[in-house]
């Protein structure tokens, strides 16, 4: 398998590639952390979100859902204190208000993993591109789950977003066959 372009520029990302992304993820801890850290890239680059990974996981107390899910004004103001933390109020308030919805996705489907992996009949789609800039930044799938989420009250939770996040935690399998500057 061809790696893209995004998992050789940096030796960070090539260990995030190789270990963890793509990865079918059915963890819901997991899957809320890899929710709150996609939300935070809008606008900015992975690398910077995995550089500051040991900032999030201190400041989302090891991306514990429930009890972030219970968190108030003095948590959010304990969060922009945390060197190396992304210091957008917004981005952090949407986090907890993620963790409730996420919350209550746990109590209806039995697990967040139950719910995301129904989209897909609990099985990674494996889609084969024939070179890197074949793959879309959304897809019909991440407009249906974007949108069921927000109907549940989620925020950054865009179709494009979705689709990193889809790929991120291994529902989707994208694949590459042919490097970009080889014919």
């Amino acid at each position: 398998m061809i790696k893209p372009t995004w998992a050789k520029s940096h030796p960070l990302l090539e260990e995030y590639y190789d270990k963890e992304w793509g990865k079918p993820s059915k963890d819901d801890t997991h899957l809320f952390e890899m929710l709150i850290l996609e939300g935070f890239q809008a606008g900015l680059s992975w690398l910077t979100i995995l550089k500051k990974r040991d900032a999030f996981k201190e400041a989302f107390v090891d991306f514990d859902s429930k009890k972030v899910a219970n968190f108030d004004e003095s948590d959010i103001e304990r969060i922009l204190t945390i060197d190396d933390m992304i210091k957008n109020k917004l981005k952090i308030s949407c986090a907890i208000k993620n963790a409730i919805q996420f919350k209550r996705v746990q109590e209806e489907f039995g697990s967040f993993s139950n719910y995301l992996w129904s989209f897909v009949g609990h099985e990674p789609i494996v889609t084969k591109y024939d070179y890197e800039t074949d793959i879309p930044v959304k897809n019909s799938l991440s407009v249906l789950i974007s949108n069921d989420l927000k109907k549940r009250g989620f925020k950054f939770v865009g179709p494009v977003i979705i689709y990193s996040y889809l790929q991120a935690v291994g529902v989707l399998d994208d694949r590459i066959r042919y490097e970009q500057n080889k014919v």
